[in-house]
């Protein structure tokens, strides 16, 4: 399956909405074992809530070795590779590493209760 993220989201792939579209699309392709290419070509701008939604959550359920075999990412911005490369290395730590998963959700949990962590 290949997916053209412009015409699915636009040239700006920044929010968590517009990255769990393109996640809603690729996660049962990728559970099939189908091969799926991503074409950001005419994408433009580029942020980390759009890769943690579209990309990040993949290592939940998928190794790293089969989404670099099964996923393939065309025309990214070297902004975009930076971003997206950081997203995947934070991913693996938090869904490999309990305590960095606690520590990370335990900050969410009290940000999102009204309390600062400092």
């Amino acid at each position: 399956m290949k997916i053209d993220i412009f015409k699915m989201v636009g040239q700006n792939c920044v929010t968590v909405e517009d990255g769990s579209k393109v996640f809603d699309v690729v996660h049962p392709e990728l559970a099939a074992s189908r091969k799926v290419e991503i074409d950001f070509n005419h994408a433009k701008v580029f942020a980390s809530p759009f890769f943690n939604a579209a990309f990040g959550r993949l290592l939940k359920d998928f190794s790293p070795t089969l989404l670099n075999s099964n996923l393939k990412i065309e025309h990214l911005s070297d902004v975009g590779k930076e971003i997206l490369r950081r997203v995947i290395e934070n991913a693996k730590d938090y869904y490999n590493n309990p305590a960095t998963r606690k520590a990370l959700d335990d900050i969410l949990k009290e940000q999102s209760s009204g309390n600062d962590p400092k």
